[in-house]
């Protein structure tokens, strides 16, 4: 392929590293929106049980609340794909900020369309709420993730997406506790419906929502790879991006059939027993994993000094050890520690290399779903329960890979990669599908398949049709 893109992305991160400094500020505040979306996505694992019992539904049924929401990001990057097709990049003509300000917009009507399906109490129409939601968030992944990519020098995109990642962790790994207090307790009343616990928070998250539309409307953002509008499909020309849609819909797949899983899973007698706010704490260590995983692979994909890489990348899980036993108990974490060990090994063996790192990582997470389907017990729910710490930068990793060298179409191929979080639509809906053939542990070879692709893509994948020394188009 002729490196068309060339001159016009060097250019651009020349420019971005002679000012890397300044784009602290903007990092940090795209960081707010990492956390919200974070913060709000992994409360579909405690709606579904919610909703599986309010509305009497089977597995199948029960996973159509991913189905709704992740649904809604194929549709909504489907359609920003066609009109940069037909009539060139929305984010060239609006630019990242406003794209930011329309999704927050869009996710703040889902969210309170809750309230009217919680007052009929209607399953149909909070799926409905849970697909504009999924709309406005698709946008937000759109404008944001190749935004953190290009503020800074391509080479460090991995590190930043991870540690901007680690801030969607922190929302993810508080989520599910604040949530299922809130859903399963706090406003969960006898002799009302189950669905009416959801009315309240949601109406929250529309607060939020305008308020944060709001803050970035005014708020001074950078203006980096914006302003030139072409037409057309230039991003599929690149092989490694077609592969890394593929990987980035077997990922997200992946990720969300466990963690959906994982309450009914651990409250079956035969793996732990444990009542829905019991496993809800086990959701909570899911994600948690995740924040653990994505600031050590921000530390050990960066440039920092290699004597302070070892001692960051060492103290993190001492750290996450030590906090985790004092908020969830000395009993739960003990068990926790060998998988916090085994994921500091691991990043010694990828060496600072986001494709290895994500083969390796994948792997791992292979053989503990294999561990999952043949073992069973109390082994089995540790070894789910550790997925979260491997899958973690399994998204940050594979996408930055995919938009490597892609130069002006960085947001077209956003929008693809976006469109493959269908994955998280398709997959949990056919393992609650054979679960309810053939129960929860063997529906696990569902993420497996998908995992093993994932690190194909690391291992080779995002190498195939390209020259990873010069910028192709």
């Amino acid at each position: 392929m002729a490196g068309i893109t060339g001159t016009v992305e060097n250019k651009a991160i020349n420019s971005q590293e002679a000012q890397g400094q300044s784009y602290r500020g903007p990092f940090a505040i795209m960081t707010t929106l990492f956390f919200m979306w974070g913060f709000m996505t992994v409360w579909n694992d405690i709606l579904i049980p919610r909703f599986k019992e309010a509305f009497t539904l089977n597995y199948f049924e029960a996973m159509l609340v991913q189905f709704a929401f992740f649904g809604a990001y194929f549709v909504g990057s489907l359609l920003y794909f066609f009109i940069s097709m037909t009539t060139g990049d929305p984010i060239a003509r609006i630019g990242y900020k406003n794209g930011i300000v329309i999704g927050l917009l869009i996710s703040a009507v889902g969210s309170a369309l809750f309230y009217p399906a919680a007052t009929t109490t209607s399953y149909p129409l909070f799926l409905i709420a849970l697909f504009i939601v999924g709309l406005g968030f698709a946008m937000l992944q759109i404008a944001a993730n190749p935004y953190v990519t290009i503020l800074g020098p391509e080479r460090t995109a991995s590190s930043r997406l991870n540690l901007a990642q680690g801030f969607n962790s922190v929302g993810t790994t508080i989520g599910p506790l604040i949530g299922g207090f809130l859903i399963f307790q706090y406003f969960d009343r006898a002799g009302m419906h189950g669905a009416e616990s959801v009315k309240i928070p949601y109406m929250a998250f529309c607060i939020v929502f305008l308020i944060l539309a709001g803050i970035f409307f005014f708020v001074r953002l950078p203006h980096i790879g914006e302003g030139k509008i072409t037409k057309g499909a230039g991003a599929l020309k690149f092989p490694h991006v077609v592969l890394g849609i593929i990987a980035i819909f077997m990922y997200v797949g992946g990720e969300v059939s466990v963690g959906s899983s994982i309450i009914n899973f651990l409250g079956q007698s035969n793996i732990a027993g444990l009542t829905a706010v019991e496993a809800s704490k086990y959701v909570s260590l899911f994600w948690g994993g995740m924040l653990i995983g994505r600031f050590m692979g921000a530390v050990e994909l960066s440039e920092m000094k290699a004597t302070s890489k070892k001692i960051i990348l060492a103290a993190i899980p001492i750290a996450a050890f030590i906090i985790l036993g004092l908020i969830s108990g000395w009993d739960i974490v003990k068990n926790y520690l060998p998988l916090l060990i085994l994921c500091w090994l691991l990043f010694q063996f990828g060496r600072a290399n986001a494709g290895r790192t994500l083969t390796i990582f994948c792997v791992t997470i292979v053989v503990l779903l294999l561990s999952t389907i043949i073992i069973g017990g109390k082994i089995a729910m540790w070894c789910v329960v550790g997925i979260g710490l491997f899958s973690s930068i399994g998204w940050s990793n594979t996408f930055s890979l995919a938009l490597e060298g892609t130069g002006i179409y960085k947001s077209q191929v956003s929008s693809l990669l976006v469109m493959a979080i269908l994955g998280g639509a398709l997959l949990p809906p056919l393992q609650g599908h054979i679960a309810d053939l053939g129960g929860l542990q063997i529906s696990y070879i569902v993420p497996l398949i998908a995992y093993s692709y994932v690190g194909f893509y690391g291992l080779k994948g995002h190498r195939i049709g390209r020259d990873r020394k010069t910028v192709s188009a």
